[in-house]
């Protein structure tokens, strides 16, 4: 009797374990001081905004959702909230297979989530970080650029050009190395792409060599390559 049992629980327990999907990605966390609204995880498919899933919250802020992937990719969390506000409503996070959880509140949705669990994120956040810098060195070069004294100044107008011209370069270069260094990482072919689609095909080239193969047979990989076939004729 004792050994039907134990083969009874040890088929049960097999047959759970074959309907898992293998790449399940599972986001869940808390909205804080959420009373009411909507939630919807989005991605991008055949270049569109579409909608995966979507849950009303009402009172509690508490969510979870689950999707199948095929590869790690970037995903998004919309919160359409009874303020009539779309502004800051939308939080970006680079999702894979297993957990991810999201922390944040209704008031500073996106600027203030804490977002953890995912090896993939956390690449996308040390890049993003840095380009953020970059941005913002760029835009204060770009203000500079209009005050009436340096446009009257022929010496101070091209000392800025040339700095702003190296703020730019400065941050090709750092893409560029990011998608060669870390080309295990499911980020680097994003990142190359969408932020430096436009460099040399030689660069971008040289990027796609050393992808680790799972890398390279990824969603964003793939589209690498394919941007990288088209720029070359």
């Amino acid at each position: 009797m004792k050994q039907f049992i134990l083969s009874l629980v040890l088929m049960v327990f097999f047959l759970s374990c074959e309907k898992k999907p293998k790449n399940t990605m599972t986001v869940s966390g808390n909205i804080a001081g959420l009373k009411k609204g909507k939630l919807f995880l989005q991605h991008i498919k055949d270049s569109a905004l579409v909608t995966i899933d979507s849950l009303e919250l009402r009172g509690d802020g508490n969510f979870l959702f689950s999707h199948e992937i095929q590869s790690p990719e970037l995903f998004y969390l919309y919160l359409k909230k009874a303020d009539n506000n779309d502004i800051n409503d939308r939080i970006t996070f680079f999702g894979e297979k297993g957990e991810t959880t999201i922390n944040t509140s209704w008031n500073t949705f996106d600027a203030k989530a804490k977002i953890s669990g995912s090896k993939s994120q956390e690449k996308f956040q040390e890049c993003s970080q840095m380009l953020s810098n970059f941005n913002t060195k760029g835009l204060e070069l770009g203000q500079a650029l209009a005050n009436p004294e340096i446009q009257n100044d022929s010496t101070a107008l091209d000392s800025l050009q040339q700095l702003i011209a190296h703020n730019i370069m400065a941050r090709y270069r750092y893409v560029l190395n990011f998608a060669l260094t870390n080309n295990d990482s499911y980020v680097a072919p994003y990142i190359a792409l969408n932020e430096a689609g436009e460099a040399n095909p030689k660069y971008l080239d040289s990027i796609v060599n050393v992808l680790a193969p799972e890398v390279s047979n990824s969603k964003y990989g793939k589209a690498l390559k394919r941007h990288l076939s088209s720029s070359k004729q």
